[in-house]
């Protein structure tokens, strides 16, 4: 696949986010930079160390537990909501097209966030986690894409 002058990218995961756009043409992608950010989220065993809640039932002994908070997931469910305002946002400056690569988890969690007149925009989901490449194996990604 080729992308278009002008063209955002964004690549993201549940911890960190870069927002390219295509200062080349469609023949050779040339990626700069707009926008990176890093919330790193700690193991949730380093966040809480309660131990989850029990419940008795009314009729008879038995027992339910309730499952531990996952606020490392959490964590990452909010930045990847955190990602998906940012690229609206730029996208408002702009009117080229949107690629939109990023880890399977943070893609599917991003995807309800983005209005449904950004989502007309993207012309390609590419769901892989690309945040710690280097550009060039960015656009070998997106070279490589068939929509």
């Amino acid at each position: 696949m080729q992308i278009a002058h002008d063209t955002m990218v964004m690549v993201a995961d549940g911890e960190k986010l870069l927002l390219f756009r295509n200062e080349g043409d469609e023949k050779y992608a040339v990626l700069q930079t707009m926008a990176h950010e890093e919330t790193p989220h700690a193991a949730t065993h380093e966040q809480g160390s309660d131990r989850p809640g029990h419940t008795v039932s009314n009729a008879g002994q038995r027992r339910s537990s309730y499952e531990d908070t996952d606020w490392h997931d959490q964590g990452e469910q909010r930045f990847a909501r955190h990602a998906a305002e940012t690229l609206e946002r730029a996208a408002g400056q702009s009117q080229g097209d949107i690629v939109l690569i990023a880890a399977p988890r943070a893609l599917g969690e991003m995807r309800k966030h983005i209005p449904a007149r950004l989502a007309e925009r993207i012309v390609a989901e590419i769901p892989k986690d690309m945040v710690r490449r280097e550009t060039d194996d960015i656009v070998e990604v997106i070279s490589a894409h068939q929509p």
